[in-house]
C-alpha cells in the first residue's frame, strides 16, 4: 500500500473526484486534473496497484429493493482470542444483509450495520448469526431512522 507521502495534489484530485462520482469517464477527469487522458488513466492504473484506489461501488436505495429496514448491531464478544474475533468478523462480514463491521474498542466489540427486509427478517438474523454463536455475549439493535453518508475524502 502506498503512503499518503507517495501520493502529490494530482493523486488526490483523482481520488476526490472518484470519490464523489465513479461514473467520470477518464476523459471527463483528465480534463478536471489538467492531464492528457493517457497520463491520467497512467495514474488511475497506478493508484489501483498501490492499493490506494480499491474500487468503484454504486450506491443503491435499499427500499426500492425490498429491503426498508436499516439497523445497527452493537455485539459484545466473550472469548477475545485474537483468533476467534477475526473469524467471527469475517464470517460476519460476509453475510448478504451486513453492510459493514466495525471492530472497534469500548463497551461493544462489533458495531454491525445492515439492511433488511422487516423486523421479523432482522430478528432472524440476530437470532441464526449472533445469538447462536459462542462467542457473543450480548447484541443491542438500534433501528435507522434516517442516514447521510458522505464519500468524499477527507484532506489528509
Amino acid at each position: 500500500m502506498a503512503a499518503a507521502t507517495d501520493l502529490d495534489r494530482t493523486d488526490f484530485a483523482i481520488l476526490h473526484l472518484l470519490a464523489k462520482d465513479a461514473w467520470l469517464s477518464n476523459k471527463q477527469i483528465a480534463a478536471s486534473v489538467g492531464l492528457a487522458a493517457s497520463s491520467c488513466h497512467e495514474r488511475i492504473k497506478s493508484l489501483r496497484a498501490r492499493g490506494v484506489l480499491l474500487g468503484a461501488h454504486a450506491e443503491v436505495n435499499l427500499e426500492a429493493i425490498g429491503l426498508a429496514l436499516e439497523a445497527v448491531l452493537f455485539v459484545q464478544l466473550g472469548k477475545l482470542e485474537i483468533g476467534v474475533v477475526d473469524d467471527f468478523v469475517s464470517t460476519t462480514a460476509t453475510l448478504p444483509e451486513v453492510r459493514s463491521v466495525f471492530l472497534v474498542s469500548g463497551r461493544s466489540d462489533l458495531i454491525v450495520a445492515v439492511a433488511v427486509r422487516d423486523m421479523q427478517h432482522l430478528k432472524a438474523i440476530i437470532s441464526e448469526h449472533f445469538n447462536r454463536h459462542d462467542v457473543v455475549l450480548r447484541v443491542e439493535t438500534s433501528v435507522v431512522f434516517d442516514s447521510r453518508q458522505q464519500h468524499a475524502i477527507p484532506a489528509p
